[in-house]
């Protein structure tokens, strides 16, 4: 991302799809760096020259070094629906994942899941919330895998942990993956959204690929 600038995937009166950029907060916190949600409100603003503050309702989140796609809501009513959406898993979130180590096939991993709020991170704990997820393995290749993954749950961190606690963490996962290199990027993609439109009730379904960089780029599939 370069000076506030946005990649808009998908653009109307009620809702807006852009690229989340790797390493920007989706919303404001004690940091004050720039985050998704003010980038997105300015270019709002000025588009359609609004005065006063621009409502953008924020509906899902994904962690600040995480990229990919990413929807956002123009009104209260289609944020409302929107979240019901995702509260009755009727919104399938899909990403992609390089893993250290290798597996094949398919699969679902279940765990209860705590988070530490003090640490920021979350850990496998009998009195955590229920967490799910459903993945299948694309590639092999250099000791590394290529998953897609299905979210069902959406608890803090859960990707990043279900998986390293299986001895396959994320490629550069500073918090969940002792291996990884100060300065790597953590191989996290929110690959792919399917909803209904909360107006039209339409199906609708938006991908985009990661960055033709290591370690995306060693597979064929991504290239």
């Amino acid at each position: 991302m370069v000076d506030g600038k946005i990649n808009i995937i998908y653009e109307d009166n009620h809702l807006i799809i852009v690229e989340k950029y790797i390493n920007v907060l989706v919303q404001s916190d004690n940091t004050k760096d720039i985050d998704m949600l003010t980038i997105i409100k300015k270019y709002l603003k000025e588009k359609y020259n609004k005065p006063g503050n621009v409502y953008l309702g924020l509906v899902h989140r994904l962690d600040r070094p995480v990229g990919g796609i990413m929807i956002f809501a123009k009104t209260s009513k289609a944020a409302s629906r929107l979240s019901k959406s995702i509260y009755e898993h009727n919104f399938q979130k899909t990403y992609l994942a390089v893993l250290c180590g290798t597996i094949r096939g398919k699969g679902i991993l279940e765990d209860y899941l705590k988070k530490n709020v003090q640490k920021n991170k979350t850990v496998i704990a009998n009195d955590g919330k229920y967490a799910k997820l459903e993945y299948e393995v694309l590639e092999n290749k250099a000791e590394k895998t290529l998953v897609k993954i299905n979210l069902i749950t959406g608890r803090s961190h859960q990707i990043r942990v279900q998986f390293a606690s299986r001895d396959l963490p994320l490629w550069g996962d500073q918090k969940y993956n002792k291996k990884a290199i100060v300065g790597q990027q953590i191989a996290l993609w929110a690959y792919k959204i399917k909803f209904k439109h909360p107006v039209t009730k339409e199906t609708m379904e938006f991908k985009l690929n990661p960055k033709h960089e290591y370690p995306w780029n060693i597979f064929n599939i991504i290239k």
